[in-house]
């Protein structure tokens, strides 16, 4: 069989991959905390029909060696962490994160590692616990999950993640303090739904989290919360659809490589009539 066509074959699953993953994308263009993802890819292995014959001085020159490729496949998805863009909500419990970090959220109290999340869309349950939609626990820099005395009248959230309390009689104090994980290699973590992450040893050593900081940490190197905003996604439509065009003509041109292979075939097998 012809190596062109198997060739086509491994080009065509591999822009099938590209056009699923910008589907995604285009899909949460409006998804808060979103971070897109993109497609790289590799060549196969190349199979060699001539070694490579080395130069003699004074007597004969070298020959490089002739490769046939054998395709290409997909070699990463990456997610790209980038900042998305700003948007005001004016909603004390919507917050952004300025910077690098993530917000901490675990589904039970006795979880040990808490999901990361960039989505700061956050409210206050009947048991004025801070939850994200999915009722979550937004937990503080001690792995605590946060929760507003009753003895608060109202609240605000401070650029280094504390929460100022308002009490009844016009006096403040301060609560907790929302933690900030700060991830050393961001692509390193896994996307399980809910705009949440889960850590991996690839995205920090062993797996471990370590400790949670505050937020506008100069030493920890994270971002400081803007309250009132949300974190869009980061994925721009320009760029999507300009992809979505050089995967379908990218998927089109190695369907033409088989389609090309098979009239070949065809022309050897009307050899023999």
């Amino acid at each position: 069989m012809l190596r062109s066509m198997y060739s086509g074959v491994a080009g065509m699953k591999g822009f099938q991959t590209k056009l699923d993953v910008i589907g995604n994308n285009i899909a949460n263009v409006n998804t808060v905390g979103f971070k897109k993802s993109r497609v790289m890819f590799q060549d196969i292995l190349s199979q060699t029909t001539k070694g490579v014959t080395a130069p003699v001085a004074d007597t004969s020159g070298g020959v490089n060696a002739q490769q046939v490729g054998l395709g290409s496949r997909v070699s990463s998805i990456d997610t790209l962490h980038l900042a998305g863009s700003a948007q005001t909500t004016n909603n004390p419990t919507d917050l952004r994160i300025d910077g690098d970090g993530f917000f901490a959220v675990k589904l039970s109290a006795d979880q040990q590692v808490p999901y990361l999340t960039r989505a700061g869309d956050f409210h206050v349950d009947s048991a004025r616990q801070l939850v994200t939609s999915d009722g979550g626990l937004v937990v503080d820099t001690g792995g605590t999950p946060i929760t507003i005395p009753d003895t608060a009248v109202s609240f605000s959230i401070q650029a280094n993640g504390t929460i100022l309390l308002t009490n009844a009689d016009g006096t403040t104090e301060n609560g907790a303090q929302l933690g900030i994980a700060k991830v050393v290699n961001p692509e390193g973590l896994e996307k399980i739904g809910g705009s949440l992450y889960r850590v991996t040893p690839n995205a920090v050593t062993d797996g471990d989290l370590g400790d949670l900081v505050a937020a506008g940490d100069a030493t920890a190197g994270t971002g400081s919360i803007v309250a009132g905003q949300l974190e869009m996604s980061n994925v721009d439509l320009t760029d999507e659809f300009t992809e979505m065009i050089v995967a379908q003509r990218g998927f089109q041109a190695n369907s033409r490589i088989i389609t090309t292979s098979d009239d070949i075939l065809q022309e050897l097998i009307n050899l023999k009539r």
